[in-house]
């Protein structure tokens, strides 16, 4: 069974998705209308909306019940 590889981020996921946010909306903007824009327009806004969720759920106010 070959080993698993590990890999250590360096940024926390928040800061990896608004990255990933930028560099598509960057893309989407050197492209003509069309179909190809609209899905990496669509993935960047997936990739904010997870960084959102992400950070609201590691936000201090949110607890487990107890």
């Amino acid at each position: 069974m070959p080993k698993r590889r590990r890999v250590k981020q360096i940024f926390s996921l928040e800061e990896r998705l608004s990255v990933e946010a930028k560099r598509l909306r960057e893309e989407a903007k050197l492209l003509p209308p069309g179909a190809l824009r609209d899905t990496l327009l669509r993935r960047a806004r997936q990739a904010e909306t997870g960084s959102h969720l992400s950070e609201w759920l590691r936000s201090p106010g949110l607890r487990p019940p107890e």
